[in-house]
């Protein structure tokens, strides 16, 4: 379409037929005629679209009322006899309506003021509607326009249909041609679906803010009598709508200012869960301020709380002593998205100024909470939102909760921006951002103060808090039971998900005809395929998206029922009512739940610690050994087992047995987890700690977890061997990946002399067969683990397979060159090749550019000495530098003082294992996590520590860290 061309002022009839979506054209009734052939196509490629899923296709017809034939005949408009839409008189009327606007007036203005000028028509103001009503919705429709309107710029720059001495007159050219009746309908006529929207949108704004302006006057006594302390604030003089998402057609939080500068917040929806807080607050005689609300049915207004800095730092600990007894209340409310911009820090109180979400339903059951790791994080006081949780996207990671929400860090995703605005070369861009937060930090002196600063009061606060609630647990459980019939708001999918998908269907190339929308949100659909509850809220979202909202549903905590945004009732769609979910919470609150929940404090606090650069600081106490016997290794070790048994969590038919960890992702981010199937990082390295203190000691109760540990393994096995995509992108390295699996499956067999494990670990061998030599030669992840991991498979279960695959990785091996190592997998690749034969002059070579970076295993002075002590070379010197530097903070295997001792033993060196014995006797052991928090790994935690302890007593327990094989016996 060039612009300059003129059009009718009047839009042909029909033209707002392709703006009718599928819904719409499938309750139009008559569907007898005989279909385009065009139609059937799309049909057909609409169903191809599903994939190996296209027969469920056929489900979501059938929620329409249609099957593929009918589909075919209602996509021919023809076909179909469709009523003319309000929609589409708006926008014949905002053609009538339109104003030309001269290139000399559009040059001085920015783009969005100019793109403003060509929404305005659309843009009817209500005669009530207070100050800046109409900027916020152009603003609104400029957002909604600009793709269309910036492709179509390209297509008239391409065409040569613009005028002008320089890009910005020819874009003023441009957009004075769309002010035209003529050119607007022509815009509109290209893009009937981008007509709808404009017209929905203003019509949706024009209804809220009537709606608003009615319920406000109705209630004013109540607001100035209840929020404003009983003195008048005048008129009204503006409404600062929009202050969140947009939600139930058009209708969205937003302040109401007054003539005296005072205001109120108003909520589009029922605050009968603000009033349920406050009443548990006041209940529990907890010093938490809440906001005052008037409730009414549906909707309400709500306090305006102002951010206010603290006054020194004993406020600060008061501030985090009280989110922390916050963190309690919600937790035992079984609450959730108490995220930055929900809370207010005012002064030393932390304010909840969104409790929608409190007595909030789990959306998962049955074999996607399989994992008991995973239903107790699922229940943690992680699920309100408080806690740090990160959202890691291609540009870094943000923390959203209450806790964080950092100001100024990198944003997680990009943002839409545009190149060369405002000239005839504008383009659509995607740009790094930083985190906008919240009001949620409190402030000293203009400073946002940092949560890790103040842990021990935000722990205190909480301890104090869940106290309180077990001292009054029966009148808790009479203030739970009372609100069965509360209206909450049900959290189906995360709002980012939903903003994703509103920017891609509005896409130009998806605006022309509305069925081409729809196919663009049948991800809602296909992504729900596995699930029952997310399939039948599908066509629900999928009507809120086309009209421009971000989905929202409603619940009752006593009620498996949910209600979608227009009040229609889906019964049954719950697992398990939020009440039942928040009583068995109650109902196991103790000190084993207490102390689980103050482990996930800590490990979320630990998570917004910086990642380092593997070095860990020296011990700081110096004290004396201890005599580092081999009974006295042993029993630290069943220490260490019993503490790690204490953390983990059962369940399931039969009993499986896992554990929360703190993990580092992509060496970008910590984050908390359930620990998956991995050696390094995962459960089957606590069961090889737990199987092998079981078999020294003589304690079967350790045999016993360590089968509970492995009972999810053979599942996963087997759903990877469906998964070669899966395989590829796990690898076949030897702590994270699938040699490390093998490894770990082949020791276990041996140890708790089980015959299904062989073949588990056999059929591990066989798909790390399959992953394809890559770039990655390194022992965690890449060829050298997988090498050592092999050697060790064959030469503890005898299985042939596992010896080709370590030939394979050794000739990959023996192919690279120094400069193709990385300096930190330099050590791997040498002790991964010592052991073959004629293999040690080029280890040797390799080694030879070894630039170790600190004392640990992994790049380390460790790691360096045990393959020069492997290859035969001289170590003395590497030995003496280990030995002499100070025992380390970090007890931890990979980089930590446990790694060290492993290389000085290898080395034929004195050990300081008495010392290091000694330091843990004191204190525990310490993790190589941030702030050394306890976590069950095999690398970084506890269960490595078990291990390596074992190993220093006991000549028959192999190295894990350089994968050795032990006795062959299964």
């Amino acid at each position: 379409m060039a612009v300059a061309v003129d059009r009718p002022a009047v839009l042909y009839p029909g033209w707002w037929v392709p703006g009718v979506a599928l819904h719409e054209r499938a309750a139009a009734g008559d569907r007898t005629a005989r279909p385009a052939e065009t139609a059937v196509a799309l049909a057909a490629r609409w169903r191809a679209g599903w994939g190996a899923a296209s027969d469920r296709f056929a489900e979501r017809l059938a929620a329409l009322g249609l099957d593929e034939a009918a589909l075919a005949t209602v996509l021919d408009p023809s076909t179909v006899d469709l009523a003319r839409p309000e929609w589409a008189a708006t926008a014949e009327r905002a053609v009538a309506a339109a104003r030309p606007a001269t290139v000399a007036e559009l040059r001085g203005l920015d783009w969005r003021a100019s793109f403003a000028r060509v929404v305005r028509p659309f843009g009817t103001v209500p005669s009530a509607a207070p100050a800046g009503f109409a900027e916020r919705l152009r603003a609104t429709l400029v957002d909604l326009a600009a793709p269309t309107l910036v492709a179509e710029l390209g297509r008239a720059r391409a065409e040569g249909a613009l005028a002008g001495a320089d890009g910005r007159e020819r874009f003023a050219d441009f957009v004075a041609g769309l002010t035209r009746p003529a050119g607007l309908a022509g815009l509109l006529a290209e893009y009937p679906v981008l007509a709808r929207l404009l017209a929905g949108a203003a019509g949706f704004a024009a209804a809220a803010h009537t709606e608003l302006l009615a319920r406000l006057a109705a209630d004013r006594p109540a607001i100035v009598t209840e929020l404003l302390g009983g003195v008048d604030p005048g008129p009204v003089v503006e409404v600062r709508a929009g202050l969140g998402d947009r939600h139930q057609r058009g209708r969205s939080v937003a302040e109401v200012v007054f003539a005296d500068g005072r205001g109120v917040i108003y909520k589009p929806r029922d605050l009968g869960a603000h009033v349920l807080l406050a009443e548990v607050i006041d209940r529990l005689g907890l010093d938490l301020r809440t906001a005052a609300v008037v409730a009414r049915a549906g909707y309400g207004w709500l306090e305006l709380i102002p951010r206010l800095p603290v006054a020194d730092v004993a406020a600060a600990d008061g501030f985090y002593r009280r989110l922390g007894a916050l963190l309690a209340v919600l937790h035992a409310l079984h609450g959730t998205d108490a995220h930055c911009e929900n809370v207010i820090a005012c002064g030393d109180q932390p304010v909840l100024v969104d409790a929608e979400a409190v007595c909030h339903p789990d959306l998962t059951a049955g074999p996607r909470l399989s994992d008991p790791a995973a239903a107790a994080l699922q229940s943690s006081v992680s699920r309100t939102g408080l806690l740090p949780a990160f959202q890691v996207g291609e540009h870094g990671a943000a923390d959203l909760s209450a806790v964080g929400g950092d100001v100024g860090r990198p944003a997680a995703h990009a943002r839409a921006d545009w190149d060369f605005p405002g000239t005839d070369r504008m383009t659509p861009a995607r740009r790094a951002g930083t985190a906008a937060g919240g009001a949620n930090r409190p402030t000293l002196a203009g400073r946002d103060l940092d949560p890790g600063d103040h842990e021990p009061a935000l722990r205190s606060g909480f301890l104090a808090g869940y106290d309180a609630i077990l001292r009054d647990r029966a009148g808790f459980g009479a203030l739970l039971a009372g609100c069965a019939d509360l209206p909450v708001r049900v959290v189906a999918r995360p709002t980012r998900g939903y903003a994703t998908l509103l920017a891609e269907s509005t896409r130009p190339d998806v605006l022309r005809d509305a069925t081409d929308r729809d196919r663009v949100l049948d991800i809602l659909w296909t992504e729900s395929l596995a699930d029952p509850l997310w399939w039948r809220l599908a066509p629900h979202e999928a009507l809120d998206l086309l009209a421009g909202d971000v989905p929202i549903f409603f619940g009752r905590p006593g009620s498996t029922d949910v209600w979608t945004s227009t009040g229609q009732c889906l019964p049954g769609v719950l697992p398990v009512t939020a009440l039942a979910a928040a009583r068995d919470k109650l109902a196991a609150m103790g000190s084993t739940d207490r102390g689980h929940q103050e482990w996930l404090i800590a490990a979320t606090l630990a998570t917004r610690e910086p990642v380092g650069d593997h070095v860990p600081a020296p011990e700081p106490v110096t004290a004396g050994g201890t005599d580092a016997t081999p009974e006295r290794l042993l029993a630290a070790a069943r220490v260490i087992a019993d503490d790690l048994l204490g953390r983990g969590h059962v369940g399931g038919v039969p009993a499986r047995r896992n554990w929360l960890g703190l993990e580092l992702v992509d060496e970008r981010q910590w984050l908390v987890v359930p620990l998956g199937l991995g050696l390094g990082t995962g459960y089957l390295g606590v069961a090889l700690f737990l199987a092998q203190l079981g078999r020294v000691g003589g304690v079967d109760r350790y045999l016993a977890a360590a089968h509970e540990t492995v009972a999810a393994a053979p599942e996963l096995v087997a759903a990877l061997a469906e998964r070669p995509d899966l395989v590829a992108a796990i690898g076949h390295g030897g702590y994270d990946g699938l040699g490390g699996v093998a490894y770990g499956l082949a020791r276990l067999a041996v140890l708790l002399d089980d015959h299904s494990l062989r073949d588990l670990a056999a059929a591990t061998v066989d798909l790390a067969a399959t992953v394809p030599p890559g770039a990655d030669v390194g022992w965690a992840t890449g060829t050298a683990g997988c090498l050592a991991a092999m050697t060790a498979v064959h030469a503890d279960l005898g299985l042939p397979t596992a010896a080709r695959l370590a030939d394979r990785c050794a000739a990959t091996l023996a192919g690279t060159r120094p400069g193709d190592v990385p300096p930190r997998e330099v050590a791997g690749v040498a002790v991964a090749l010592s052991g073959r034969d004629g293999a040690a002059g080029h280890a040797g070579r390799l080694l030879d550019v070894a630039a170790p970076v600190g004392p640990g295993w992994c790049g380390g002075t460790a790691g360096t000495l045990v393959a020069a002590a492997r290859l035969g070379r001289p170590t003395a010197r590497l030995a003496r530098e280990l030995a002499a530097g100070p025992p380390l903070r970090d007890h931890s295997l990979c980089h930590g003082e446990l790694g060290i001792l492993e290389a000085l033993r290898i080395a034929g060196e004195p050990s300081r294992t008495g010392r290091v014995l000694a330091a843990i006797d004191r204190t525990g052991p310490t993790c190589g996590t941030p702030r050394g928090v306890p976590t069950p790994a095999l690398l970084t935690g506890l269960s490595g520590v078990g291990h390596q302890l074992l190993r220093l007593g006991f000549d028959e327990v192999p190295s894990v860290l350089l994968l050795e094989p032990g006795s062959r016996s299964c």
